[in-house]
């Protein structure tokens, strides 16, 4: 199991090397845009960029660029937004506001996600089970930006139940104070339909191929409601995919949903994002590009690891 948790690593480092190197090269192939009058902020950003070697090639450039973040932990300074402030200090100021959406939207969608999968797999081939399916499918296949836009015509616009935007700090007078989460709710909804209906997707479909096996059938025998047999041994089974699955959820909660941070102005990471590519501040770029490939690598990592943690089976095969 050390040999393949250190092998796993491994490519994700691998993996995350060259995702950056592709991104640095093709960003630095664009145009570089022209440094603003901004005061005293311009000798900042033109000292950042003699010390990025922006006069230098391409390879050398991103040589500077991964020692500047390695050594120093700089990933340089905005320059078309937020100028002159750290890239870095800036994410950190903006990040709450995504893991705060994200994680309120999760905390909802995983128990209505199992509940839904476990009745429909319960209930499997009845009229639930299809009503149950259908609407997944729809929620799966419908992007979640469109949710976004319905929430916010039908509960924001039309019944005036929430606002349309998020309130601002100074509003709220708290992250975790009830007006900031009032505000939030039409993007935790949006979030979480997804996640809601790809839980209960894989829950049903997992719970109805373990209550179909043999040893549900022996637990029967042996005296065993049916209730007794879901809950020690169906369900025990299921969580072998499921947990997995939730546990790569929860990692995550920092990446965000960039569409959805811009319709419902949460000044958050993904929110950044969007914004350091409309106007081509390229530090920000390659710092949220780095950040958000690190996630989706992190959640991968996380979920082998946790399969070869929670199924035995794993391990075994790994030892061959």
């Amino acid at each position: 199991m050390g040999k393949y948790i250190t092998k796993r690593i491994l490519l994700v480092f691998l993996t995350l090397f060259i995702i950056t190197t592709m991104c640095f090269v093709l960003v630095k192939l664009l145009p570089l845009p022209a440094v603003r009058e901004m005061g005293k902020d311009i000798n900042l950003i033109l000292a950042k960029r003699e010390k990025l070697g922006y006069n230098k090639p391409i390879m050398v450039q991103y040589y500077l660029f991964l020692k500047s973040i390695i050594t120093e932990w700089d990933w340089g300074v905005g320059e078309q937004m937020y100028e002159g402030l750290g890239v870095w200090d800036v994410m950190m100021q903006k990040l709450p506001y995504t893991v705060l959406v994200n994680l309120y939207s999760i905390l909802i969608a995983i128990p209505l996600g199992l509940a839904f999968g476990i009745y429909a797999a319960l209930k499997k081939n009845k009229w639930q089970d299809h009503l149950i399916s259908t609407l997944v499918m729809v929620f799966i296949s419908v992007p979640s930006y469109v949710y976004a836009f319905l929430i916010q015509y039908i509960f924001c616009f039309q019944l005036n139940w929430f606002p349309l935007q998020l309130a601002s700090l100074s509003e709220a007078g708290s992250l975790f104070s009830w007006r900031m989460f009032y505000t939030m709710i039409p993007a935790i909804m949006s979030l979480a339909f997804g996640v809601i209906a790809g839980l209960t997707r894989y829950t049903r479909a997992e719970l109805s191929e373990v209550l179909t096996g043999d040893y549900m059938l022996l637990a029967r025998t042996k005296g065993l409601t049916k209730a007794q047999a879901i809950s020690r041994h169906a369900l025990r089974n299921a969580m072998v995919v499921i947990l997995p699955m939730i546990i790569g959820t929860f990692i995550d909660i920092l990446g965000g949903s960039l569409i959805i941070e811009k319709i419902f102005g949460i000044p958050g990471v993904g929110n950044l994002y969007v914004g350091s590519i409309n106007v081509r501040d390229y530090n920000f770029f390659m710092a949220l590009s780095v950040f958000y490939t690190a996630i989706g690598l992190m959640s991968t990592l996380v979920n082998d690891i946790s399969y070869g943690l929670i199924d035995p089976r794993i391990r075994m095969g790994s030892k061959k």
